[in-house]
């Protein structure tokens, strides 16, 4: 069997990871540390996906498009905001890849049907999966990290993340908004919709997610009502639809890689590497210092990916305050090398399947173009919320 690109270079990880492990570089305790800290983070990620393939398949999300096609009433620039409110809904309480993987080809076809070009909704997908996942722990699994040292509730988290995420959010569809006007202000025909092929499943699911949602924002151990939720999800299909219960529904190269990277990064930190990172730290809340680490954040999410950013540098970041203008950094700011966040590629490779290309060099240049106001803005905010 011939392995991918990607499949190669996250076995090769997980095999010098594994190495690190086994061979003592890094140490049991902290080895011990690191699977305690990672393992329910591992666990929501595992459960929440499934959760929204699950959702997909019983046609919650394809239903969905469809009422949002009917509510906009020919006016595109109508159905543009009900698009943009899904992509922020899912991003915030299903996480970006949810919005990467699963919206983005919803709101592409339901672009396509209508004879509108798919271009401005399938950025508004890809952009807002990254922007507004600054908003809960649940939103991006770098905020599962940091959450613990923010707050022991998702209130704290939201008490610090709430006027950078708005930021995150009107930027970006702001700018979309100017530079596709011509084809967001038009009209369009409203298409007929239809039911799904499974009333039990898609009532079962919604309802599911309808419970689901509001206990994520409530809940520490978010990994609880996810896995409940998924082993509910889980038994429903099992009775309706078997042939879908598959073990592909697990993302082991996503959680595998993530485990990799957890790994060696902390071999980093046992090791002394990085301990030039803590002449970063800062505890200070002036707006010049979290400008300075937001910005740095982004620069190396952009270089590396916003997973190892942000595992790199979370020691630079001293408090609250600190970990959240990190956050700002590698969430916002990843919008400019393919790289720099795996919900871009999962995304590219969900547009190039339904035929919308965009070359990269001008993804990028208009990647730059959104992620410096969105993160400069972003820090500010936080600043004053801080203050």
């Amino acid at each position: 069997m011939k392995l991918g690109a990607g499949t190669a270079v996250v076995l090769a990880l997980i095999v010098v990871a594994a190495v690190c492990v086994f061979t003592g570089l890094l140490p049991a305790a902290d080895a011990g540390a690191l699977g305690a800290r990672i393992t329910p983070v591992l666990g929501f990620v595992v459960a929440i996906t499934i959760v929204a393939e699950l959702a997909r398949d019983a046609a919650v999300f394809d239903v969905l498009a469809q009422r949002l096609a009917q509510w906009g009433r020919g006016r595109v620039i109508a159905l543009w905001a009900s698009v943009v409110a899904l992509a922020v809904v899912s991003t915030v309480f299903l996480s970006l890849d949810t919005t990467a993987v699963i919206v983005t080809p919803v709101v592409v076809v339901l672009a396509q049907s209508i004879g509108v070009s798919p271009l401005p909704f399938a950025l508004a997908t890809v952009w807002l999966a990254n922007t507004a996942s600054l908003a809960l722990p649940v939103s991006n699994l770098t905020n599962l990290l940091a959450a613990p040292a923010i707050g022991d509730d998702p209130g704290a988290f939201l008490a610090l993340s709430w006027a950078p995420t708005l930021v995150g959010v009107l930027i970006p569809v702001a700018i979309l908004t100017i530079a596709h006007r011509r084809t967001l202000f038009g009209a369009y025909r409203v298409p007929q919709s239809g039911g799904p092929s499974d009333r039990v499943l898609f009532w079962g699911a919604t309802g599911v997610l309808v419970i689901l949602l509001p206990l994520l924002t409530l809940t520490h151990d978010v990994w609880i009502p996810a896995t409940v939720a998924a082993l509910l999800l889980v038994g429903l299909f099992a009775v309706r639809r078997r042939h879908v219960l598959r073990v592909s529904l697990v993302p082991w190269q996503a959680i595998g890689l993530a485990a990799a990277l957890f790994v060696l990064v902390e071999t980093a930190h046992a090791n002394g590497i990085l301990d030039f990172l803590t002449s970063l730290a800062s505890s200070g809340h002036g707006a010049g210092e979290i400008l300075g680490l937001a910005a740095l954040g982004a620069l190396t999410a952009n270089g590396v990916n916003n997973l190892p950013a942000y595992l790199i540098l979370e020691p630079a970041a001293g408090d609250p305050v600190a970990l959240m203008a990190l956050l700002i950094g590698v969430n916002l700011g990843p919008l400019i090398t393919p790289w720099a966040s795996l919900a871009t590629l999962l995304w590219h490779h969900r547009i190039v399947s339904l035929g919308v290309e965009i070359r990269w060099g001008r993804f990028m240049l208009w990647g730059l173009v959104v992620a410096v106001p969105t993160v400069v803005v972003a820090a500010l905010a936080l600043a004053l919320v801080a203050g």
